[in-house]
């Protein structure tokens, strides 16, 4: 089952907005303006990714929200960046390469890497929370559902092979490239 929306904080509306609506192209649908549970008030602005899909960011105002708080999502929960991140379907590689571009046309950086069974792109969104497309290029096996049921309660497994390829595309090498 699909969710509906993912719904993360931001201190810095106007850049995420920026990144959500002009660099990924999704389209802003919704804003619901009102008072929190807790005191203060709120907007929270929906992104569709896609049909009926979204992603939301909540602009916390007034107190208790004026102390400054962390909004990437691994920062936040003091873990490398990597751990927590949000990844988007990429339906082929065509597709990603696509995404790659808009990235760096945008003025970011990314790190593609081929994980042997799905290729991935990396940027950072303005909270600095990692964001991913991906694409599946591999077919799932009944060996790779095994392992994975084993390793629920096993730390005693071999590691996966390292990813096939990485690569580092600089934006400002981008730039330069298609002038």
């Amino acid at each position: 089952m699909a969710y509906h929306h993912l719904a993360l904080a931001t201190r810095d509306m106007k850049a995420i907005d920026h990144f959500y609506r002009e660099v990924m192209g999704f389209d802003l649908k919704k804003v619901e303006i009102g008072p929190t549970p807790i005191g203060g008030w709120a907007k929270h602005f929906f992104y569709e990714i896609e049909p009926d899909r979204f992603i939301a960011f909540w602009e916390l105002h007034g107190e208790p929200y004026e102390k400054p708080f962390e909004t990437g999502l691994s920062k936040a929960a003091g873990l490398p960046e990597w751990v927590n991140h949000i990844s988007f379907y990429s339906p082929t590689m065509e597709h990603l390469r696509s995404k790659r571009d808009m990235w760096l046309a945008g003025g970011h950086d990314v790190m593609e890497i081929d994980h042997n069974w799905c290729t991935s792109i990396y940027t950072r969104d303005p909270n600095g929370t990692l964001v991913e497309y991906c694409v599946t290029t591999g077919q799932f096996t009944q060996a790779d559902k095994d392992l994975a049921l084993k390793a629920v309660t096993s730390n005693d497994l071999p590691h996966s092979a390292p990813p096939k390829s990485m690569q580092m595309h600089k934006a400002k090498d981008y730039r330069r490239a298609a002038e």
